[in-house]
């Protein structure tokens, strides 16, 4: 028997120091000994109960076993003592999980039994703890005969406290949290039913005013949730309530069971929540929970699960409302309680499993591939920790499964989803009927099963699949949180097998289901969009097979719906928008330019939300696809040239339009009086202290950077109300963008799967229509053609192959524009900026030309230019730098790279800039040794103007990896942006491949030169192949002898006529390809 256990911190440090007291005065060999050990070890373990010091635990457990040492068979004193240590190392092992702990407990418990045979006055308590002891480790190891033994025990230990004993309440509850935990295991109704009576029986035991009311009451609660959750009977859920109330109501501030209390009350919030719907129980939750928390300080025993519930819940309002912060912090919390669950811990499974879920969710909410990858490896971990037997076990390999799917969804790896259906069936097996999960069980490998049908064609999957979904909507009833959900994965099977084989009745029974899933899903919804998308491609489908004109209104009525969304924009929101854009272009509905600019909206809400990391790239790449240039498409055909512009600049870019939030220009802001300037200063500190935070940042967000966010968003917002700057850092207007066209035309040349077509954007008159002769697949083929041939330059028959490509170019796009822009009076050696899109960012416009005798290429008419977006011109042109007496110029020359082979003209040509340059501006040059990573970054803190001779090293899968090679090792383009230089003015990039992005996403203009104009260079020349080192050489030196005029100064305005006029002159010396490698990008 244990002694009565002190809850006060002072007294039971009082008897800790009266009991090591009492055993300094009997010295080994005195009668008293052994009691006056296991008085101490009863005083540290009470108090590491209090305190959670690990030392008191294992000090209290070697003591238990010296007094046990003196208490041989026989000892009138011997059952305790083993009661005792085995009770410690119960402890110990639920603390540490070591497993030989609980099995030497429990035999310690069996041979406490034998020393109290029938009769015996403490037979009922030692029955009790060996059953408790049992039970523990059928939760580690889901040994069915331990939970059976344990009930047993129970049951006999029961028999032996009859009405009016003092421990029947306790006996009562104590058995029927075994035979729920049987329940749970197994799926039997009775045995959940009994736990119910057994508990309402502990309950009148336990009248007002007796010390386990509060407990009693809980452990109904708990029952009766625990059958809500099997049969959904409301009224289960609403008892469960208001027992945990009455509970909370009896454990006061200051109660040893307060954070407890909190913590069930507010999980059945939360399950009403699921169920009804209404926000205030979940909101209530979560306070409940943060409550419960505090009461849970650092080193309490309970804080990591205190932490994994205040989680939970946040990750559930994240799902129902879509607001990021709380995902984010949902991760952190969930972060720390794991750190707190050492190998071993009992509860380290779960709260690996719980951090996975998170990281899942927010995968899907922002695409981010490593927060699925550190998923899928914790879902890994976990199910190692949950071995055959284990009663999680098939919720461990249903959440891995899940995760393996999502990211063959993702990447396509055929193994992923094998893997993904080979360990739901194994769930599913776990999961006989009446288990609990069985439905989600049945669901998960009916989705996998699907998808592999999707890749593979194998009609058995698909029916096998929609079996599973029949079976599964049957276990989700009317009422059910869920229901929603598998009606529409069902008719989605449904309509993808009518899609297949042609039978009316399962589209039909698919627009039904879809019906009753929207009628689930209100607009505060976050899966109600999908839910109009799905009911929407149904419709369309019958109108396509049945021609019923009110089948395909119905549903872009459904899809304008879509832009009345009232929570965050996630993912799948954007996408839903695409599918509405790409029905309305397929039916040719009038709806189709509403669609994209819904599109596109919803981008940019989304884009606000991620982190400005070069895994945003990633994340844009897959869901923005083709949308500018649909989008630009469709406005033509409609005649909106100006929505087109502000539709292709808003979806374009996108990387660098989210960075340039944070490095918007400020000048016109701080001119525009005290106010703007106190602004401009807190936008530009918060600017920074944001930026710094996300680059420090993994992926996760920390509350410091959502601090900064809110900081950030509000001054914004005052911003927007001074004069004038009503659309500071929002989509320019076709009126703002006009002004890209200042001191010249600029072409928009756009491919789309629609058509092609380039618009010509003037300064002062609206834009020029120029409908193009060649279709999307023609230009994707070309632009294949030519990368392949500019991997061949210097080859003998190459110069044959390139004229014709640019011939080709010129008959199909340059020319057309170039009849247009003489129609509105260009004159001839005017400026031109070209601004293409998609696969034309991957050719030589500047260079297309009839290449015939007595006629003019475009380059003998116009002088060419490129922008990657209008926007970057318009920034680099007002970022006009202060004027300052004296220019700062370096050249940086790297010929002996850390890796890559050796550059021969590089000191040459860094001698040649340094001879033009040095009489008119100061002159700085790095070479070899000098020329660093760090010492280039510093170098640019100090000058205007670069001078960059060296590898360019283009990356096309991973383009923030594209660097220039410096002595030590590559600058990266992650680096270059990381930059705050300030007053930057023209680079010349003297290296191969700066033009060169990402292979799939040209768009973007992920490449070294853009990163230079986007860190401040207002003009800059790169290359878009392998440059000869000669050549290079030849054309920076008439290149610099072009630029330098009689003023003394330098202009980087004149950049590209000089550019122009040195290739002209080197026309007869190079070969063609050499001679328009180089391109001028800006000012």
């Amino acid at each position: 028997m244990t002694s009565p256990r002190a809850t006060d911190y002072d007294s039971i440090a009082d008897r800790v120091q009266k009991c090591r007291a009492d055993l300094q005065s009997c010295p080994p060999g005195h009668p008293f000994r052994s009691r006056c050990l296991n008085n101490l070890a009863q005083s540290l373990q009470n108090r590491f109960e209090q305190r959670s010091v690990q030392s008191d635990l294992d000090e209290a457990i070697e003591l238990y076993r010296a007094a046990l040492l003196l208490c041989p068979s026989g000892h009138s004193h011997r059952s305790t003592v083993l009661s005792g240590l085995a009770a410690g190392l119960q402890d110990r092992f639920k603390q540490r999980g070591i497993q030989s702990d609980l099995d030497e407990a429990i035999e310690l418990q069996r041979a406490a039994l034998l020393l109290c045979p029938p009769g015996h006055s403490h037979r009922s308590t030692f029955l009790n703890n060996l059953a408790a002891g049992l039970q523990d480790r059928f939760e580690q190891r889901g040994v069915p005969s331990d939970l059976d033994e344990a009930i047993e025990l129970q049951r006999a230990a029961l028999l032996l406290c009859p009405p009016g004993h003092s421990h029947r309440s306790m006996f009562l509850n104590n058995l029927a949290i075994s035979l729920k935990n049987r329940f749970e295991q197994r799926g039997i109704p009775s045995d959940l039913d009994e736990a119910i009576e057994l508990h309402r029986a502990a309950l009148l035991l336990c009248l007002s005013g007796h010390s386990d009311r509060s407990t009693s009451l809980n452990n109904l609660a708990n029952s009766l949730h625990d059958r809500f959750e099997q049969r959904g009977i409301q009224s289960d859920l609403d008892e469960s309530i208001e027992l945990h109330r009455a509970a909370l109501l009896l454990c006061p501030s200051g109660h040893s069971n307060r954070s407890t209390s909190l913590n069930n009350l507010a999980q059945s919030l939360r399950d009403r929540f699921e169920q009804r719907g209404v926000p205030s129980d979940l909101d209530e939750a979560i306070e409940l929970h943060r409550a419960a928390l505090l009461l849970c300080p650092p080193g309490h025993f309970d804080r990591s699960r205190s932490l994994s519930n205040l989680a939970q819940s946040l990750r559930k309002r994240f799902e129902q409302r879509g607001v990021s912060s709380d995902l984010d912090e949902a991760i952190e919390l969930q972060r720390a309680a794991l750190l707190l669950c050492p190998s071993g811990h009992s509860d380290q499974s779960t709260s690996i499993n719980n951090l996975a879920i998170s990281l899942r969710n927010r995968f899907k909410h922002l695409g981010v591939p490593s927060d699925l990858d550190e998923a899928i490896e914790l879902h890994r971990a976990a199910l190692l920790l949950r071995p055959p037997g284990h009663s999680n076990r098939s919720t461990s390999l249903s959440n891995l499964a899940a995760s393996l799917r999502d990211r063959f969804e993702q990447r396509g790896v055929p193994s992923d989803l094998d893997g993904a259906i080979e360990l739901h069936r194994a769930a599913l097996l776990l999961c006989p009927p009446g288990h609990s999960d069985r439905s989600t069980s049945l669901n998960n490998l009916a989705i996998s099963l699907k998808n592999r049908f999707k890749q593979r064609g194998i009609q058995s999957d698909l029916d096998e699949a929609i079996e599973l979904q029949r079976a599964a909507l049957l276990l989700r009833p009317p009422g059910h949180s869920n229901r929603s959900t598998f009606i529409n994965n069902l008719a989605q099977s449904l309509r993808n097998r009518f899609e297949q084989r042609g039978i009316p009745s399962d589209l039909d029974e698919a627009i039904e289901l879809n019906r009753a899933a929207l009628l689930l899903c209100p607009p505060v919804h976050s899966h109600r969009s999908t839910s109009l998308d799905n009911l929407a491609i149904s419709l369309l489908n019958r109108f396509e097979q049945r021609g019923v004109p009110s089948d395909r209104d119905e549903a872009f009525r459904l899809y304008v719906q879509l832009s009345y969304l009232s929570h965050a924009v996630s993912r799948r929101d954007l996408t839903v928008a695409k599918s509405w854009a790409t029905s309305a272009e397929k039916t040719n509905h009038d709806s189709a330019l509403f669609a994209y600019k819904t599109a596109l909206k919803f981008l940019d809400q989304h884009v606000a939300m991620l982190p400005s990391s070069p895994h945003l790239f990633d994340v844009v790449r897959m869901a923005t696809a083709s949308l500018a240039m649909d989008a630009f498409s469709c406005s033509v055909r409609h005649g909106a040239l100006t929505t087109a512009m502000e539709l292709v600049e808003q979806g374009r870019a996108v990387f660098w339009t989210k960075l340039a939030r944070l490095r918007s220009p400020l000048d016109e802001l701080s001119l525009s009086g005290d106010t703007g300037a106190a602004l401009e200063n807190e936008f530009k500190q918060l600017s920074f202290g944001l930026r710094s935070a996300l680059d420090q940042s993994t992926e996760e967000q920390s509350p410091q950077i959502r601090q900064l966010t809110m900081q950030w968003n509000d001054v914004v917002s005052r911003i927007r109300m001074l004069p004038d700057f009503s659309r500071f850092l929002l989509p320019p207007l076709f009126s703002n963008l006009q002004k890209a066209a200042e001191e010249g035309p600029v072409i928009i040349v756009n491919a789309s799967q629609y058509g092609c077509d380039a618009l010509i954007v003037f300064s002062a008159q609206d834009p020029v229509h120029v409908p193009l002769d060649i279709p999307q697949t023609e230009v994707s083929e070309l632009s294949s053609e030519f990368q392949s041939l500019a991997e061949e330059f210097g080859a003998s028959d190459c110069q044959y192959r390139l004229v014709s490509i640019l011939r080709k170019l010129w008959g199909c796009v340059v020319d057309p524009v170039v009849q247009a822009l003489r129609a509105s009076k260009i004159h001839h050696g005017s400026r031109i900026w070209w601004c293409p899109t998609a696969e034309f960012t991957l050719l030589p416009l500047h260079a297309a030309g009839p290449y015939e005798k007595n006629k003019n290429n475009l380059s003998d008419i116009y002088i060419s230019s490129y922008t990657p977006t209008l926007v970057t011109l318009i920034r680099a042109r007002q970022r006009v730098s202060q004027e300052v007496s004296t220019q700062h110029f370096v050249a940086i020359g790297q010929a002996n790279p850390d890796r890559g082979k050796e550059l021969r003209h590089v000191a040459p040509e860094l001698a040649i800039v340094a001879r033009h340059l040095g009489p008119v501006v100061s002159f700085t040059s790095l070479e070899d040794n000098d020329a660093t990573i760090q010492g280039a970054l510093d170098a640019l803190n100090h000058n205007q103007w670069l001078h960059l001779a060296c590898h360019g090293m283009p990356h096309r899968t991973q383009s923030f990896d594209s660097s220039f090679a410096m002595r030590d090792g590559p600058l990266m383009i992650k680096e270059i942006i990381r930059s705050n230089w300030q007053n930057l003015e023209f680079a010349f990039l003297s290296a191969c491949h700066t033009t060169v992005g990402h292979e799939k996403s040209p768009d973007e203009a992920i490449h070294l030169a853009a990163a230079m104009q986007f860190s401040g260079f207002r003009s800059v020349i790169g290359s878009m192949w392998s440059v000869d080192d000669e050549v290079a050489r030849q054309v920076v030196s008439v290149f610099y002898r072009k630029l330098v005029d009689g003023s003394g100064r330098l202009d980087c305005t004149r950049a590209a006529v000089a550019l122009h006029k040195a290739v002209k002159s080197l026309r007869k010396k190079i070969p063609l390809e050499q001679q328009i490698v180089f391109v001028h990008i800006g000012v």
